[in-house]
């Protein structure tokens, strides 16, 4: 259908004497030809929006969920990109630390050395003249990687020959530590003095001997 000038002119005239209020969607075949094709590509354009609105959605929240692995992925990269950087250095780190727990496994005695610990605890005692009048040990306390072995001991003599005897334990091969000293005068002289202490030596728990935990439930 081929509208001269005229005619366009006629429809816009028609178009524009239409009443807006007065507009009945049932009496629209009596509608302007002009008004009919604005609304119907009203109706297209408002169709293709909603199938639009539909598939773009869909691809928006698509999107949106690869942005956030993308994010999640650029840090997961940048924190092994990190860690690779440095992973000599830490390896350096790690030979050392575990050469350093090898040494420290050398300085703890193990369950058959325990009583040639005791011989030079009171060997140490007897060299510095004095008199022993407790070495003993304690029931053991087991910690998660390491028995402790709590002994208790009591000498008697001068200010100096203790010190040394102190001295002289803390020197020993084997790892001990002393706790809880006490140190008084015997029957009230000042020239001779009792030192009691608690001191701990520590064995390294191997994992054939760590507790296990299965069947700790069962009665």
């Amino acid at each position: 259908m081929t509208l001269n000038r005229e005619q366009w002119a006629l429809e816009w005239q028609r178009l524009r004497e239409v009443d807006w209020r007065d507009m009945d969607v049932k009496e629209a075949g009596s509608w302007p030809w002009l008004l009919k094709v604005v609304c119907c590509c009203l109706a297209l354009l408002a169709a293709l929006c909603v199938m639009m609105w539909f598939v773009v959605s869909e691809q928006r929240e698509a999107y949106t969920a690869a942005q956030r692995q993308e994010v999640r992925l650029l840090s997961e990269y940048r924190s092994k990109a990190s860690q690779a950087a440095f992973l000599p250095e830490m390896r350096e780190q790690l030979a050392t630390l575990e050469g350093q727990m090898g040494r420290l496994r050398t300085m703890l005695p193990t369950d058959a050395e325990i009583p040639s610990l005791l011989d030079s605890i009171s060997d140490a005692a007897v060299d510095n003249r004095l008199t022993i009048e407790t070495i003993r040990l304690r029931p053991t306390q087991t910690q998660p990687h390491y028995i402790e072995q709590p002994l208790d001991i009591q000498v008697r003599g001068g200010y100096h020959q203790l010190a040394r005897f102190s001295a002289d334990i803390a020197s020993l091969p084997r790892m001990v530590t002393q706790h809880d000293f006490t140190l008084e005068p015997v029957d009230g002289r000042g020239d001779t003095l009792r030192l009691s202490l608690l001191a701990r030596t520590y064995r390294y728990v191997e994992e054939s001997e760590a507790p296990s935990t299965e069947g700790a439930d069962t009665p």
